[in-house]
C-alpha cells in the first residue's frame, strides 16, 4: 500500500504515519510518501494507495499537493484496477471545509 500525503502543518503527514502503522499491524506493508515526491507514473502500478490531504484558507489544498495534480491532469494515466482510499483533514467550522 502506499500511502500520499499532502500538508501544510504536518498533520496530514501524521496520519498517513498512523495509517502506515495501523496496517502494519495486519502485515501489511505500507510506504508512507509526499505527494510532491511522488511520480504519477508510478500510481497505476501502486495496486492500492491512500491519499491523505487537508484543506486550509477557503478550502484550498495544500502547496505540497499542487505539483501532483497538475501532473496526473496532465498525464491523465489509466487508473484501471487501481484500488484507493481518501483522507480529508481540515476544520468543519469553516463553510468551505474539504469542498
Amino acid at each position: 500500500v502506499t500511502v500520499l500525503f499532502g500538508t501544510e502543518t504536518g498533520n496530514a503527514e501524521m496520519v498517513a504515519d498512523d495509517i502506515a502503522s495501523a496496517l502494519g499491524e495486519f502485515d501489511i506493508e505500507a510506504t508512507v510518501v509526499g505527494m510532491e515526491d511522488f511520480d504519477v507514473a508510478d500510481l497505476a502500478a501502486s495496486g492500492t494507495v491512500v491519499l491523505v490531504t487537508s484543506t486550509y484558507g477557503e478550502g484550498e489544498l495544500p502547496a505540497t499537493t499542487q505539483p501532483f495534480f497538475d501532473a496526473m491532469k496532465a498525464a491523465e494515466p489509466d487508473l484501471t484496477g487501481l484500488r484507493f482510499g481518501a483522507f480529508g483533514l481540515g476544520d468543519s467550522t469553516y463553510d468551505t471545509y474539504n469542498n
